[in-house]
């Protein structure tokens, strides 16, 4: 089965917890149902959302256009949708990326 689906399938939908300001950009785990991700970029006119979106390609392997905030844009607590990618593959590419940590 491949991880990538057709462009009219429906977007997985990834709830996500950010702290931005961190000292850099990272996976940091689990949190309940969320990934928690550190963010390097201040939460100031959108900086947090565009590193977060950045953040979610490198790690996913996805392009930035496939990655989109639907839902907490001025919040920590976000909703992201992802194109062209399975849950369980996006699982194992957070889970790859939070046990490279240093």
């Amino acid at each position: 089965m491949s991880a990538r689906s057709t462009s009219t399938a429906t977007p997985l939908r990834l709830p996500v917890r950010v702290v931005p300001g961190a000292r850099r950009s990272e996976v940091v785990g689990r949190l309940g149902e969320a990934w928690k991700l550190r963010i390097a970029a201040p939460p100031e006119r959108g900086r947090a959302n565009d590193e977060l979106v950045a953040l979610l390609a490198r790690t996913l392997r996805v392009p930035r256009s496939a990655i989109r905030v639907a839902r907490g844009h001025t919040i920590g607590q976000k909703l992201v949708e992802v194109q062209h990618l399975t849950r369980e593959e996006a699982e194992r590419r957070l889970v790859s990326a939070r046990e490279k940590r240093p």
